[in-house]
Formats: structure tokens, C-alpha cells, sequence
């Protein structure tokens, strides 16, 4: 067999082993290391003495972060965090978004060692695989994971709350309801940058306490209010704009076009709904990340999964939205803006 020596291994194994680099990041983040860089320059003794690391080990992983990008190193042996992880992993910012990289770490990284079972059977492999017990209140029931879940669901969240903020059209809305919206980082940033308006989250009861925390932290306390309820048995509160956020993609096809009819009936004329998630694009062949959040969905709920841009608009304008439009966010997110 002749070799083409321009096709390479390389990029096989580099995927095949990709888990590695994945969990050196996820444990950089247990450990702290950003926060403690965000504060200054270290040398390795430093480092390795606050966070715990082991002679052994604390050469070979603080420089394995300096090759992934996530930490600088100068001629003296000083390490500082990347631009990137400056910004996005110092705990203290409210730009981390760690919080989806601890549950990744808490919960999920587990949890996919039992993808193939998930193929095979096309069953949800998380806590309640073996007990049957629903996703949301199972979770709850652990003070501890629950917190890790909701602050996950605000990481991912944080970015693209930015990018809603300044990419829709809010002139002119008074009061936006996120539902399902976690701690609300999204009504969080919409509000932060037009000070007219006030936002609410419906969220299961259990998510108060941590939201009211969230909520201080940003001084939106007098602005952004909490709505306890289940968005599939009780009345949504009243909005001239909604936000469905990572929210289909947990369910099947019957309960998002029951969501999205009742988005529609309780909405004024002129009020929109916004969706986002991170749409597989229609041709099913790009948006690797929206196959990965898929397969997610596969692992982690009973029935969900991503679908495409073509499915949502579809499914909007069969509950009665007049004017559907699309438009990517970032990183391989898109969003549906349809209109009453």
C-alpha cells in the first residue's frame, strides 16, 4: 500500500486524546489557578504551595497550560494567565464563565464515559439513570450539585447574554421574562446596559436562593425579579419579551411545540419570543459543537437534543409567529427572534 504523506495520523490521535487536555483545563479550574494568577505573577513554588499541587506534578501541569494557550511564562519562570483566561476564568469577574467548565468537571466528565451505552440504548446516562426519578428534582435534592448545575447554566450563559444584550432590538420593550433563565444572566446584562427596563426569571422554586444571590451581586435586586413555577403546568407572567435560552434542547418535539404555543398565546401582539441554543446548521455537517451539546442531550436528558435552524423556525411558525428571523450569536450559537 503506497502512503500519502500528506495525510497524517496526527490529527486522529490529537481527537482521540483530546480528553487530556480537557481535564488538565477542568482541574486548572478546580484548582483555582486563574483566580489565583488574576491577582499577579507567580513563580512555580507559589503556586504549586497555595493551591496544593505536588513537586512531581506542578512543573509538568503549569507548563501543559502554557502550551494549551491558558497561561503565559516569561524568562523567569513567572507565570501569568493568557488574555483569555484572564478574562474568562478569574472567579471574581463577572465575565467567568467557569461555572459551566466545574459542572463539566463535577458532573459530565463522568458522565460521558458512558456514551456508547447512550448510543446503543438511547437512554439518558447522568444521576437519575437508575432510579427513574425526574432530572430537575433529583437534582435539586443536593444542595451542593444543584448549586454547581445552576452555575454551570450561567457560564455557558454569560457570553452569549452579552451578545443578545447588544444584538436584539430593545428599544421600546419595558419587561422581559427569561424562562427558564437559571440565575438570569441574560435579563442581567439586557438590564445593566438599558436601564429602563426591568426582567424577571421563571425558574423552578428550588433556583431562588441562588438566583437572589446572583441577583445582589450584580445590584439588579430592585430590577430583576424571581417567578417560581414549572413552565409547563403554571401561567407564564406577563412579558412583552421572552427568552427560551438552552431550554428546547432538553425536551422532545411535543413539549417544545407545547412551549412555544404557549409562548405564543401568553405574549401581546408585537411581543417577541427569543430562542437560543446551539442549533445544528441545516446542512448537519459544520456546527460541531451543536453535535456535541446533541450528544450531551442524549447523555443528560430523557428525550432532548439539538435540532437545526430549519426545525425552529418550522416549529415557530406553526405555533403562529408572523415574522421568524435568525441570526448566529458566538460560538456556534444561533438565535431566532419571531414576532406575535
Amino acid at each position: 500500500m503506497s502512503v500519502n504523506e500528506s495525510i497524517a495520523p496526527e490529527p486522529i490521535l490529537q481527537l482521540g486524546l483530546g480528553f487530556m487536555a480537557s481535564k488538565t483545563l477542568l482541574s486548572a479550574v478546580e484548582l483555582n489557578i486563574f483566580t489565583v494568577l488574576a491577582r499577579g505573577g507567580r513563580d512555580r513554588a507559589s503556586i504549586a504551595a497555595e493551591v496544593g499541587l505536588h513537586p512531581r506534578s506542578s512543573a509538568d501541569f503549569l507548563d501543559a497550560l502554557v502550551s494549551l494557550g491558558l497561561l503565559n511564562r516569561d524568562d523567569e519562570g513567572i507565570y501569568r494567565n493568557s488574555p483569555t483566561a484572564e478574562i474568562f476564568l478569574d472567579r471574581a469577574k463577572p465575565s467567568y464563565v467557569g461555572g459551566i467548565l466545574e459542572m463539566a468537571n463535577g458532573r459530565l466528565f463522568g458522565f460521558w464515559d458512558n456514551l456508547t451505552d447512550a448510543l446503543r440504548t438511547g437512554t439518558q446516562q447522568n444521576e437519575v439513570t437508575h432510579t427513574g426519578a425526574p432530572f430537575f428534582a433529583t437534582l435539586s435534592q443536593d444542595p451542593v450539585a444543584w448549586r454547581n448545575f445552576l452555575n454551570g447554566m450561567n457560564g455557558v450563559s454569560t457570553p452569549l447574554a452579552g451578545a443578545l444584550a447588544s444584538d436584539f432590538d430593545w428599544s421600546g420593550r419595558q419587561h422581559l421574562v427569561d424562562l427558564g433563565g437559571a440565575l438570569g444572566a441574560v435579563p442581567a446584562a439586557v438590564l445593566q446596559s438599558h436601564p429602563e427596563m426591568t426582567g424577571t426569571v421563571f425558574e423552578l422554586p428550588p433556583v431562588r436562593p441562588v438566583f437572589e444571590e446572583f441577583v445582589a451581586r450584580h445590584g439588579l435586586s430592585d430590577r430583576l425579579f424571581f417567578h417560581g413555577g414549572d413552565f409547563f403546568s403554571d401561567p407564564l407572567p406577563p412579558a412583552d419579551v421572552y427568552v427560551m435560552g438552552q431550554i428546547l434542547h432538553d425536551w422532545n418535539l411535543e413539549q417544545r411545540q407545547f412551549l412555544l404555543r404557549k409562548a405564543y398565546d401568553a405574549l401581546p401582539d408585537g411581543g417577541t419570543l427569543i430562542v437560543y441554543d446551539a442549533m445544528i446548521d441545516d446542512d448537519r455537517r459544520h456546527n460541531t459543537y451543536g453535535f456535541m451539546v446533541s450528544l450531551n442531550m442524549l447523555i443528560d436528558t430523557e428525550g432532548g437534543s439539538e435540532y437545526t435552524v430549519a426545525d425552529a423556525t418550522d416549529w415557530l411558525a406553526e405555533a403562529g409567529f408572523s415574522k421568524v428571523n435568525s441570526r448566529p450569536l458566538i460560538g456556534g450559537y444561533t438565535a431566532i427572534y419571531a414576532t406575535k
